[in-house]
């Protein structure tokens, strides 16, 4: 089997705040990718429970954080209909992520 690694480094300040995140995959060139926030998501096979890391750095606004959520919960839309291929779910999940968009002014309210 062939592997991959990601390595996620967070630097902390002396409260323990996350102040920096990088990351850098092993087949990646240059230097590692530095990021403000991230979400990251595992299902345990063992548990069937999802486990979570949620962190951002102190320094990432709020509109950033709604710009972040907003493309995270469209691609999860996305990838939730691929995995499924259950449109009538994916949709409404698209229409909840218009609606957050809207509502957070990342994009224009639509008309209607």
């Amino acid at each position: 089997m062939k592997k991959k690694e990601i390595k996620i480094r967070v630097g902390l300040d002396d409260k323990n705040m996350p102040e920096a995140i990088t990351w850098k995959a092993d087949d990646q060139q240059g230097p590692a990718q530095h990021c403000k926030a991230m979400l990251l998501a595992l299902f345990d096979k063992k548990s069937n429970e999802t486990l979570k890391i949620d962190l951002w750095t102190k320094d990432m606004q709020v509109i950033e954080m709604d710009r972040f959520f907003f493309q995270t919960l469209r691609a999860m839309a996305d990838t939730y209909f691929k995995a499924t291929q259950n449109a009538e779910l994916a949709t409404d999940m698209q229409r909840f992520v218009q609606y957050f968009g809207e509502q957070t002014e990342i994009i224009p309210k639509s008309e209607g």
